[in-house]
């Protein structure tokens, strides 16, 4: 029970990123401004659960993962400058399963037709949504920035399956890409900033990131695989709920017809069959 409860919490703390940052950049602060608070509100949070048993900040692997997580919030937060934060949130999950997906391919990971057909069908869902149409109207350039963040957020996970100690090494990881929007002041000092977002920008940063990371971080270990990628699916999905509910957003038949198929694609994908003994 304890640990349903730890997943449902979990989901529900990430996917409140994309309404966050589409409710702050809305309000009139700039999306650099956000980003920046945002990591550094995160770094605080991871920190100070770390610190106990220290914060890693050495090694090759951190610059790479740091720079990763830096080019997500960039992405991430440009892009909701005109993209509904349901959307946003299936284009950036739909991009981070596949950009895994590939990622595996290219590391010579064993595939069979199952996942292939799964991630050929998340790939035409994932087509259909983006295709300019009438009912449908999406801004290439900040998809592109979406599905950027959304590539940056696959190599960070990869990275992360190798951090021997996962929280120790997200609180470096914060703290140095906090440390890089710091040196980049003079590009978002200046910018529009709004009371209203810089509360967003803390929320998402400091409870969204920070908190649910850690209830991720502490509930995946107790998880199969399947179950893991299963309970993420939820993420999209209940950003589009709360984008209609808080946002006055709701999907279109079109999306929600094509969410559908990229979701069912990725579950077809992630669910592996029974082995037979």
């Amino acid at each position: 029970m304890r640990l349903a409860l730890l997943t449902v919490a979990a989901m529900c703390f990430l996917s409140a990123n994309s309404l966050l940052t589409r409710a702050g950049v809305l309000d009139g602060t700039d999306p650099l401004a956000f980003a920046a608070i945002r990591v550094g509100s995160g770094a605080i949070v991871l920190s100070l659960l770390a610190a106990r048993r220290g914060i890693t900040l050495g090694g090759g692997r951190r610059w790479g993962a740091a720079l990763a997580l830096a080019v997500y919030l960039l992405g991430f937060s440009l892009a909701y400058r005109t993209l509904d934060a349901g959307l946003g949130a299936l284009i950036l999950f739909a991009v981070v399963q596949i950009g895994l997906f590939g990622m595996g391919l290219v590391r010579g990971e064993g595939t069979g037709p199952q996942q292939l057909g799964g991630m050929a069908l998340a790939l035409i869902g994932l087509g259909w949504l983006l295709w300019p149409s009438d009912s449908v109207r999406i801004d290439p350039m900040d998809a592109a920035l979406m599905a950027t963040a959304g590539l940056a957020w696959a190599f960070y996970s990869l990275a992360g399956r190798f951090e021997p100690r996962p929280l120790a090494g997200s609180a470096g990881n914060f703290l140095l890409a906090a440390g890089g929007f710091a040196l980049a002041a003079p590009l978002w000092l200046g910018t529009p900033i709004t009371p209203f977002g810089v509360l967003m920008a803390v929320l998402s940063g400091g409870i969204a990131s920070g908190l649910g990371y850690a209830m991720l971080f502490r509930v995946l270990p107790a998880m199969s695989s399947a179950t893991a990628g299963v309970a993420q699916l939820s993420v999209p999905v209940l950003a589009m709920i709360a984008g209609a509910v808080l946002l006055a957003e709701p999907p279109t038949p079109r999306a929600m017809a094509a969410g559908a198929l990229v979701l069912a694609g990725i579950a077809l994908a992630t669910l592996r069959r029974p082995s037979r003994a």
